[in-house]
């Protein structure tokens, strides 16, 4: 990343001092495909960064969850806290991943499972040691990360059922002039009253379910106004899917990997974003 520089200390709960920056990566949902999160990180060196910001979430659905730790901490990414992240840390028996139904519980309790018996504890004091939000300045905006939203961590906001004047009245509240999200997993934006933007980054752990198998991560720019751009990234996802098989996942992860529709946390789904999946 050519010319980063590091935030300011984090405190559990809060970046402080926040530093500026111009030009950004931020990504959510790694969901400990590292596979994916290798090739995202090459395409954001390559794009001539300052500094990669990820929302949380680093573990589920995928295996070896050990595996992305290195990836993020080696080359220096700034990494907050999501749901996943704060039950496997404290060892809470769900994820606190907010969903209702049956069906979606039910493979959140496998997910979960799996990334804590798999997570070590090396790791899961690191998670326990990561802040619920950070503050950075872009240009001249005022940026607030959450991992749902800045008022619930678990929150899920979708594009088709969140008003713009609700984004705008959180966005001001929260003494900011940009917040970036990933809980949903589906990435979107929206242009607010006053030069605010809601910024839903979208995560890399899994395809959008649009039937492509690549991920998507958000690219910000504020060297001339406020700009977002979501970046595709291809990756080697067969190995990934492989790799899952072995570890004794389900079958409907796998298949999500593998052919780009989700199969599971589809209740959750307003009819507008459901209708554009196949299930």
């Amino acid at each position: 990343m050519s010319g980063a520089r590091s935030v300011a200390t984090c405190v559990r709960g809060v970046s402080v001092s926040p530093e500026r920056f111009d030009r950004i990566a931020v990504f959510g949902g790694v969901y400990s495909n590292h596979v994916a999160l290798e090739a995202v990180l090459a395409d954001a060196r390559r794009r001539d960064v300052d500094a990669v910001f990820c929302l949380g979430d680093l573990g589920a659905f995928g295996p070896n969850p050990d595996k992305i730790f290195p990836l993020l901490v080696e080359p220096g990414v700034r990494v907050m806290q999501g749901n996943y992240d704060d039950s496997i840390s404290r060892g809470l028996a769900d994820c606190q991943c907010g969903y209702t139904d049956p069906r979606d519980n039910y493979f959140a309790k496998i997910s979960y499972d799996y990334t804590f018996d798999h997570t070590s504890d090396r790791w899961k004091g690191f998670l326990r040691s990561l802040p619920e939000s950070i503050r950075i300045e872009l240009g001249g905006y005022r940026v607030l990360m959450s991992h749902g939203s800045p008022r619930k961590m678990s929150e899920f906001l979708w594009e088709s059922t969140a008003p713009t004047h609700f984004l705008d009245k959180m966005v001001a509240s929260y003494d900011a002039d940009v917040v970036l999200a990933t809980h949903s997993g589906l990435h979107w934006k929206r242009e607010l009253p006053s030069d605010r933007h809601f910024v839903n980054v979208g995560v890399i752990g899994r395809p959008a379910n649009d039937g492509s198998t690549n991920v998507w991560y958000s690219l910000l720019d504020a060297r001339r106004g406020f700009d977002v751009t979501f970046i595709p990234v291809d990756y080697d996802h067969e190995s990934l899917a492989l790799e899952m098989k072995h570890e004794g996942l389900p079958t409907e992860f796998i298949d999500t990997i593998r052919h780009g529709w989700w199969t599971t946390c589809l209740e959750i789904l307003p009819s507008k974003e459901r209708k554009k999946g196949r299930f």
